[in-house]
């Protein structure tokens, strides 16, 4: 098993061994640059994409064919169209998503950005083009709130969620902006935020404008959506259209606000999160510096706290919306990188929890990669 963690200044591969007890850490890859995506192309089992960029050159996407071994920046990363004269147009800060297409479209990838943009490479990562239908529709601007957003890493564009049954069907997840549906490949696209608060617009019954922090759907049931929002976590059952909030069930001194969300490969009722003090001014702690995992095993009717093994006081860290994920073991493995670099694991679904590796930088995501094959 390796986690491919993508970090503030740089990227880092941690490898198991065959009993996911041992992980060794590799050397920094790319060291300086701010990582915010890191995934393994699951169709090829080799091929890496990386989104990067340094504080003083715009940002990229590298590329590697050999699991890490090599990387080589890509010819042409996601940008927005030149503007017309006497127009401002957008500007791409940082690629901020990476997502596999279908599993029928081996060379195709798809990228969201900050701000909020959405891009397509039909090369193997090589290449990108924007996806018109989104970036420019003459409501994008309406839907992600023009340049006003107040998200303290830029506005983005996240959760880039492909329908296994039908290229076509696709989701998107912005902060701000909210979740929206596209059933024709991202020509066109409607918003998906029925039931979801959004106690901090003027409208709380808004259309859009929301701010969802991770987007899930089952692999194994697609017409389930789960999402981690800016106001609490929620359910979806597609064909009813109606986020249901199942946050409403976590203790109300934790509450439920948070930015990761991760869901059992195989169960599509058992979902963890991570929650955070969301009170006030937004810490973006652990609330009252004691960290815990919530697991639940009904789709969220009821929540189990887990810390065992974690630290019982002291520890102001977070995890971001990317920093959390599952492997596909049979005893499924559960894994979250820290803002303090850290990098926890749990072999028995969060029961208890151990500390792989410490000290690196500021971690912004973490992907389990089977390496199997």
């Amino acid at each position: 098993m390796r986690l491919l963690v993508g970090t503030r200044k740089g990227a880092f591969i941690l490898t198991s061994d065959s009993k996911r007890r041992r992980w060794s850490v590799s050397d920094p890859i790319l060291l300086g640059n701010m990582v915010h995506h890191l995934v393994l192309d699951p169709r090829d089992g080799k091929t890496l994409l990386m989104a990067a960029r340094t504080g003083h050159l715009g940002p990229t996407i590298f590329r590697s064919t050999d699991r890490g071994k090599k990387w080589k920046e890509i010819e042409k990363p996601p940008s927005f169209a030149k503007a017309q004269e006497g127009e401002k147009g957008l500007v791409v800060d940082h690629v901020f998503w990476l997502t596999p297409g279908h599993h029928s479209e081996p060379g195709v990838w798809y990228a969201g950005t900050s701000p909020q943009g959405l891009f397509r490479s039909q090369d193997h990562g090589k290449n990108w083009e924007s996806v018109d239908g989104f970036n420019l529709n003459p409501m994008q601007r309406a839907w992600t709130g023009g340049e006003q957003d107040g998200t303290p890493d830029g506005p983005k564009l996240h959760s880039i969620l492909v329908d296994p049954r039908n290229p076509k069907h696709m989701y998107i997840g912005m902060s701000g902006g909210g979740v929206f549906e596209s059933t024709d490949k991202g020509a066109s696209w409607q918003p998906l935020n029925k039931g979801c608060a959004a106690d901090f617009l003027p409208d709380p019954n808004a259309e859009y404008g929301h701010d969802p922090h991770c987007v899930r759907f089952h692999p194994l049931m697609p017409d389930r959506l789960y999402q981690q929002n800016h106001c609490g976590i929620y359910r979806m059952e597609r064909a009813q259209g109606n986020w249901v909030r199942i946050g409403k069930a976590m203790p109300k001194k934790t509450g439920d606000i948070g930015f990761p969300l991760v869901l059992h490969p195989r169960d599509p009722d058992m979902v963890w999160v991570f929650p955070m003090d969301g009170t006030t001014v937004w810490p973006r702690t652990s609330p009252e510096g004691k960290p815990a995992v919530f697991r639940t095993s009904n789709a969220g009717k009821t929540w189990q706290r887990l810390t065992k093994g974690l630290p019982e006081k002291n520890a102001w860290w977070t995890v971001k919306r990317q920093a959390m994920t599952a492997d596909q073991e049979k005893n499924v493995g559960i894994y979250f990188g820290t803002t303090s670099g850290e990098i926890w694991g749990s072999r028995d679904h969060g029961d208890s929890w151990n500390c792989l590796v410490r000290h690196l930088p500021h971690i912004y995501s973490l992907e389990a990669a089977n390496t199997h094959r």
